[in-house]
């Protein structure tokens, strides 16, 4: 794989992971300040929201060879 191409990969895998954290952020904000209308579901889309931040964090983290 030349240089140039591998370049890319790594600039879009970041943003990605960049777009991925905010998603993870907005959902998680969102989630945490409606609990009144989740109920028993909060939990849930809590859990969910921190495994898409978690993914997003993976991604920027990551070394591509």
């Amino acid at each position: 794989m030349s240089e140039e191409g591998s370049f890319g990969l790594v600039v879009a895998e970041r943003f990605f992971g960049l777009i991925l954290i905010t998603i993870g952020a907005l959902t998680t904000y969102f989630t945490f300040t409606s609990t009144e209308a989740l109920r028993n579901y909060t939990g849930f889309f809590g859990l969910l929201s921190i495994i898409v931040i978690a993914l997003g964090v993976i991604l920027i983290t990551a070394k591509i060879e």
